[in-house]
């Protein structure tokens, strides 16, 4: 069974994130970086249905960084893997988020890996 990596990259929302007063007073710009691999059948003919379409992912955290404030990168993570992990041939999910302004010569993020089975348990 063939494996693809689809990658959704730089994707930037604007959220709201973090613990302290100012990030709870104001949406903040983030960076979201998501490779799924992906396992079909065969290789897939060349049909949008064929394959994991990544609108649904994209459109996706659009609606769930809108949904709430997230106090933790971690959690936002989590929440965008289990998004990804909905569609049964993605078996293996990469999320990276990057704060962009918290400090002026750096960016803050986190990173996390999770398969089909981690989701599971």
């Amino acid at each position: 069974m063939p494996d693809y990596m689809i990658h959704l990259d730089a994707l930037e929302v604007s959220m709201g994130l973090g613990i302290h007063p100012e990030e709870r007073a104001n949406p903040q710009r983030v960076r979201i970086d998501v490779s799924m691999t992906c396992r079909y059948a065969a290789v897939p003919e060349d049909r949008i249905d064929a394959v994991v379409d990544y609108d649904f992912l994209r459109t996706g955290i659009h609606a769930l960084v809108q949904s709430r404030h997230f106090e933790l990168q971690e959690v936002l993570c989590e929440d965008v893997a289990a998004l990804a992990l909905r569609d049964p041939r993605v078996v293996q999910v990469r999320v990276r988020s990057m704060k962009q302004d918290v400090y002026p010569d750096a960016r803050v993020g986190c990173e996390i890996i999770r398969t089909l089975t981690n989701m599971q348990e």
